[in-house]
């Protein structure tokens, strides 16, 4: 039995390592990483799509303003003998029973050239533009939406590499005073219900630090299937992105900004240009459309007749005359999408005022919380040095250590985690303004 625990254990080992080994890293900066989410997005590739879509209705409206040219014919066997009957002027012409006919072939070639159609054709043209322009648009808004994405998932895993490190560093140090302890225990100089509190604190940083392991591993499957790389692949991140944004203006200049360089902001204004162009596209059906047109026809019935050289130039008019009494409701249905996209205008610029003001003020309060948090680390370090004095001297308490020993491994996980949101909220508030640079 020994001998088979043995080999299931060394083969666990084995499949560990081996799970290891397997676990590729990748040290990545931030806009690195950012530039690799842009290039897999899958959202992206649904955009793509959008604009190839936006792009073929355009080519399907210059189509429009071409000439048309069909070109059509026929052959047709007749099985039985028809019954022809011509009507001529003279008897003798009309002949007995007319001619037997077999067989029928015709062809046909028909040009048609616009001329005038009240402006649909130029109308619809202008507006596919527009509208080809607000799907780029809107793309450049995801990209931006997506930089951003891509920054959160890195901070959150740089918070969590963080915290790593840093309660691995107190283990460390909590064992070895586990270590201390018991030699001090056994010579009876400390009462082993103190080692025991010591032992405790031992346990409580190993919890603190499997949990961070697991939000770490969380969030780096998390950055990988951000990124568009297999889900085993381990990020290694750098922490100097935590030092941007560290001059920030007054919250005007960021609205002024966001006024200007908005991209969705952008995109529905030149929906609502299409949409101007919808409407008179629509006031146009009540008007006739002019053409010019030309024709080639040539037939053959052997016995019978016979067609060729057969052309025709000239002008086609076409008006529906029941626009007269049936109303526009194309056109109704236009002016409606233009209150439509007026009142989303109003709405959006007063989301925008809102979401700079918000995330301004965001930014100011995570700036504030650096100096906040750097004081308190200040002061639980100094308050861990002398709690640490006076224990050796016999002036604290076991727990006043511990107590003291927690507070400072939390004020100094703060002080970092404080800096990442700070440079994380800056970032936020760039995306608002969409200045945030895509490198």
């Amino acid at each position: 039995m020994k001998r088979i625990n043995n080999s299931v254990l060394a083969l666990s080992l084995f499949m560990g390592v081996a799970a290891i080994n397997a676990q590729e890293k990748k040290q990545l900066t931030l806009d690195e990483a950012v530039q690799l989410g842009i290039q897999n997005s899958k959202n992206l590739k649904i955009d793509a799509a959008k604009i190839e879509e936006a792009t073929a209705d355009l080519l399907e409206a210059k189509n429009r303003q071409l000439p048309e040219l069909k070109v059509s014919g026929s052959y047709m066997y007749l099985p039985t003998k028809p019954t022809v009957d011509l009507k001529l002027s003279s008897a003798s012409e009309a002949g007995a029973g007319g001619p037997e006919v077999h067989q029928v072939a015709y062809g046909s070639v028909n040009l048609s050239v616009p001329i005038y159609s009240g402006g649909r054709i130029k109308y619809g043209i202008q507006s596919a533009k527009y509208l080809v322009e607000a799907s780029k648009l809107s793309t450049e808004n995801d990209k931006i939406a997506i930089a951003y994405n891509v920054a959160q998932a890195y901070n959150n895993l740089f918070k969590a590499n963080q915290s790593i490190k840093v309660l691995e560093e107190n283990l460390t140090a909590s064992q070895k005073r586990d270590e201390t302890f018991l030699k001090l225990e056994n010579n009876g100089v400390i009462a082993r219900n103190d080692r025991l509190k010591a032992n405790l604190q031992t346990s409580n940083i190993e919890l603190q630090l499997l949990e961070a392991k697991n939000n770490y591993n969380i969030a780096n499957i998390n950055m990988d299937l951000l990124l568009g790389i297999p889900e085993t692949t381990e990020i290694e991140v750098d922490q100097n992105y935590i030092d941007e944004g560290s001059e920030v203006k007054a919250v005007d200049y960021y609205v002024n900004e966001a006024k200007e360089n908005r991209k969705d902001l952008q995109a529905l204004a030149q929906q609502r240009k299409a949409a101007e162009l919808g409407t008179k596209s629509a006031k146009a059906e009540n008007l006739p459309s002019i053409a010019f047109t030309g024709g080639y026809v040539a037939a053959d019935i052997p016995k019978f007749l016979t067609i060729y050289n057969a052309v025709n130039v000239g002008v086609g008019i076409s008006y529906n005359l029941s626009n007269i009494w049936k109303e526009n409701s194309s056109l109704r249905q236009s002016q409606a999408r233009e209150k439509q996209l007026a009142a989303n205008d109003e709405l959006l610029n007063d989301n925008i005022k809102l979401d700079v003001n918000r995330e301004y003020q965001n930014t100011d309060y995570s700036k504030k919380r650096i100096a906040v948090y750097e004081k308190a680390a200040e002061q639980a370090n100094e308050n861990y040095r002398i709690t640490k004095n006076k224990y050796d001297n016999g002036l604290a308490t076991m727990t006043e250590l511990l107590d003291a020993d927690a507070a400072q491994i939390s004020a100094n996980v703060g002080v970092i985690n404080a800096k990442a949101d700070a440079a994380l909220a800056y970032r936020k508030l760039l995306q608002t303004t969409g200045t945030l640079t895509i490198k």
